[in-house]
């Protein structure tokens, strides 16, 4: 029990602080800016923020979201990214790991590689959201996580291989006919070949699943900003905005959603 509770306390902390990390990354990649330098300070003052500052989580809610120097407002979503990350990474804890069983069995290699997929997918969210834009980076790693993930034995090689393929050949595909049908780009290379990394490092099951939900939802909320903002013909959407949380979706819970479509038919 001991364990366990260590176990689960540790993914939690060490989960908060990486998504401190991530707020960092998210800000400077995009703009070119080293990771290291210059340390955390403020952006209106800049104050440089002591480690007592830095604490993530606590030091918001301490600070009441204000500078300590300049008392300007600090933005709520350092806080947000923080804690989602945590979940995330919890989350990835309870994917991976039997805690039914008395003795704690995790498969420490998919615990891993889920963990570090779930940060960089955080990270392109927020770059996508911020600057229509997919860092190359972020589609290296989880290029190296999906190659790594050949050791893994929970999914096989094969189908693997049939979701890179799938996944970049979807998109691929459907961005090659909206350009010929509409004249324009529908579908940024971006997202490409983040849905190929990812059909890669998920397998097909989930990939199907992610492109159905990604595509559905996709449809549904740019149709009703379509009629919202209908004046603006030509504005652009991040569609990595919803390839990120349907594919968070299909890792944790891939295998419920296919058993439940499966059950419709008497399949399972």
């Amino acid at each position: 029990m001991l364990l366990k509770v260590t176990v689960i306390v540790l993914t939690l902390l060490i989960g908060l602080c990486v998504g401190s990390f991530l707020n960092v990354v998210i800000y400077r990649l995009p703009n070119s800016m080293s990771l290291a330098k210059p340390k955390s300070h403020c952006p209106n003052c800049n104050y440089q923020l002591k480690w007592y500052d830095n604490i993530p989580l606590l030091s918001y809610i301490i600070l009441g979201g204000k500078c300590r120097n300049c008392k300007n407002k600090i933005s709520i979503r350092y806080p947000i990214i923080e804690f989602t990350n945590m979940a995330l990474w919890f989350l990835a804890l309870m994917l991976n790991t039997n805690f039914i069983i008395s003795s704690l069995q995790t498969n420490y290699l998919m615990f891993a590689l889920t963990c570090i997929s779930f940060s960089v997918l955080l990270c392109v969210f927020c770059c996508d959201l911020d600057n229509m834009e997919i860092p190359d980076e972020f589609q290296l790693s989880l290029l190296i996580l999906g190659i790594v993930g050949f050791l893994s034995s929970d999914i096989s090689a094969s189908s693997k291989v049939y979701g890179f393929l799938l996944g970049g050949g979807f998109f691929g595909v459907f961005a090659l006919l909206f350009y010929l049908i509409k004249k324009k780009e529908g579908l940024g290379f971006g997202d490409i070949k983040l849905m190929a990394v990812l059909g890669l490092f998920m397998g097909l099951q989930n990939t199907i699943i992610c492109i159905i939900l990604s595509t559905v939802s996709g449809a549904i909320v740019l149709f009703i900003l379509s009629i919202k903002n209908k004046g603006e013909k030509n504005k652009e959407y991040p569609f990595a905005t919803f390839i990120v949380p349907c594919a968070i979706i299909s890792m944790l819970a891939g295998n419920f959603i296919a058993n439940w479509y499966l059950s419709l038919f008497g399949a399972v």
